[in-house]
């Protein structure tokens, strides 16, 4: 049988221990044990690797190279297996877990406010989300579902879409005026707020009205919707945002259209999944709550 080099959890705790207290005696008053068990801690780990990891300088261990070369993988290991162990612990006793990544504005805009409605009739499923500007490999990321635009979906994926995307202008009142309704003369007097990863929104916005944006396209960049967002509430200038991520600033008067007219954003967005997940319990109840919230949502918009 091969040799195993792999230290034990509690080898990794002592190395972390040591590392902070200089001492053994510190060390074990952290960690709950005996002097003397750190001590044997220690020097199984140093002769499993062949490496000394701390040197003793004037009655305190200070960390040799190779020592704080492996504390840092330690630290993360201990640090990810803490991760793992919080993750579990979130089932709170439910065993559907569904792990969803999706446009950051998208859901904190439109998903997360509806997802009380979806404790309400699937209690028992758990939704650990995450956020990606790019397209999900399901191969190698370990998600169940995105919702994206459509025309992120990666090489073997399933899509259902569930909201166009049509994109309107929006300012805030001090910048557009309380009614809004500027021309797109008047909209290229402005300061244009770019979003970093579509970044020829404004272009085309502009290409449609027949103007040379090219010397209109000036203002600053960020990462995403939200970033624009909050821009937009600053008065720092005008945003060309999806409709469906402003409903709500719109209705509370943070924010105004600016513009009478609209643009089509090309691609929806949709659910989009590995095929295996249609055998998934958890996964089919929430993608018929999700189209169904969809369908209304789409009822009730109105970017005309």
């Amino acid at each position: 049988m091969r040799r195993s080099y792999t230290p034990t959890i509690g080898e990794l705790e002592t190395l972390r221990a040591l590392a902070e207290a200089g001492s053994a005696t510190r060390a074990a008053h952290t960690l709950g044990l005996t002097q003397s068990a750190i001590s044997r801690s220690l020097r199984s780990l140093e002769e499993r690797l062949g490496v000394r990891l701390f040197h003793r300088v004037r009655q305190r261990l200070i960390l040799s190279d190779a020592g704080r070369s492996f504390l840092r993988d330690a630290e993360r290991i201990l640090a990810d297996l803490d991760g793992a162990a919080l993750t579990v612990m979130s089932f709170g006793g439910r065993e559907q877990l569904l792990r969803l990544v999706v446009l950051p504005t998208f859901a904190s805009a439109w998903l997360i406010p509806r997802l009380p409605r979806l404790a309400a009739t699937a209690p028992d499923i758990t939704i650990d989300l995450t956020s990606a500007l790019g397209p999900v490999d399901f191969s190698r990321d370990p998600a169940d579902a995105a919702i994206q635009r459509l025309e992120l979906r990666s090489r073997g994926a399933e899509a259902i879409a569930l909201l166009d995307e049509t994109l309107i202008v929006v300012a805030s009142p001090n910048v557009a005026g309380r009614s809004g309704g500027l021309t797109d003369g008047e909209l290229a007097e402005l300061p244009l707020l770019q979003q970093a990863t579509r970044p020829d929104l404004w272009l085309r916005w502009f290409q449609v009205a027949k103007m040379d944006a090219v010397s209109i396209l000036r203002g600053p960049r960020f990462e995403h919707f939200g970033m624009v967002l909050s821009a937009a509430r600053a008065g720092l200038g005008a945003a060309l945002v999806p409709h469906v991520l402003v409903e709500e600033e719109i209705a509370s008067g943070r924010l105004v259209r600016a513009s009478a007219r609209s643009l089509d954003g090309g691609s929806p967005y949709g659910l989009i999944f590995p095929p295996q997940q249609a055998d998934n319990p958890a996964f089919t109840v929430f993608r018929d709550w999700l189209v169904a919230e969809s369908a209304s949502s789409a009822r009730t918009a109105d970017p005309a």
